[in-house]
């Protein structure tokens, strides 16, 4: 019996979904894309999750498109024309789908994260990678910009960096992706999966409805103009002061005891 190509497990708000297909270095082949959007979809309609953790089983996190798919989709008329375009708008779409989820989702990254493999991981809010991974846009080693991981890419890094990883096709190890904003927190490979929970209980551990109206906050408000960011801004922190725990989470405080939060 088939494995499903995304394990997930739950335990205390914290969802784990695991991309399970080691044999190809999880690659995004469509299957894989499908299932992806099916397990984000229904994280959108979960209000239980507080946090979602994403990570690969095997040697690698993800190596990308799976190009074997790519290229028999050229033996088409078109040459692959229509596949390919449809392929990448389903990606994108399942790339979008991640900061639009109500819940933080952090990357867990061990091996390599390559091309598509590292825009998922760029397209997480956190990324939480062992010492000996890497991370890399590397299509261009075999002739192809990797145009659509550039958006995330960008999102995440300065643009100088983004566009010497684009054009070299160099990989970077964990500790330099740290320092250029694509990785939170760097950890040995046998206490990866330790330092992933503690992030993720930390977060879980926040007032569920003040993450989920910053979270969608934090998104809208990004590459708008000053003045509309802070009225975007503005909206969201009067929504959240107006919560009920969050009135009681300033009353606990001022009087220097727990608050009772409901949600």
């Amino acid at each position: 019996m088939t494995e499903p190509l995304i394990l997930r497990t739950d335990d205390a708000g914290v969802a784990t979904l695991t991309l399970n297909a080691p044999a190809s270095l999880n690659a995004l082949s469509d299957a894989m894309l499908a299932a992806l959007a099916d397990a984000f979809t229904e994280l959108a309609r979960d209000a239980a999750t507080r946090v979602v953790i994403l990570r690969g089983a095997g040697r690698a996190f993800c190596a990308g498109h799976h190009l074997k798919e790519m290229q028999a989709a050229r033996a088409a008329a078109d040459k692959g024309a229509a596949y390919f375009a449809d392929l990448f708008a389903r990606c994108a779409a399942v790339m979008q789908a991640i900061p639009a989820l109500p819940q933080p989702v952090i990357a867990q990254v061990h091996g390599l994260a390559a091309a598509a493999g590292c825009q998922l991981a760029a397209s997480c809010d956190l990324v939480t990678a062992a010492s000996d991974a890497r991370f890399g846009v590397n299509g261009i080693n075999i002739g192809l910009f990797c145009s659509t991981p550039m958006v995330a890419l960008t999102r995440k890094v300065a643009s100088g960096v983004a566009f010497e990883m684009l054009t070299t096709g160099e990989f970077l190890p964990a500790g330099r992706a740290r320092e250029v904003g694509l990785v939170n927190r760097v950890a040995p490979p046998d206490e990866l999966d330790q330092v992933t929970q503690e992030l993720a209980r930390t977060l879980a551990a926040k007032l569920t409805a003040a993450v989920r109206i910053g979270k969608r906050a934090f998104y809208d408000q990004l590459g708008l103009p000053l003045d509309l960011a802070y009225a975007r801004a503005g909206a969201a922190i009067v929504e959240n002061i107006l919560w009920r725990d969050t009135e009681e989470g300033i009353a606990a405080f001022l009087e220097k005891r727990a608050p009772d939060w409901h949600t």
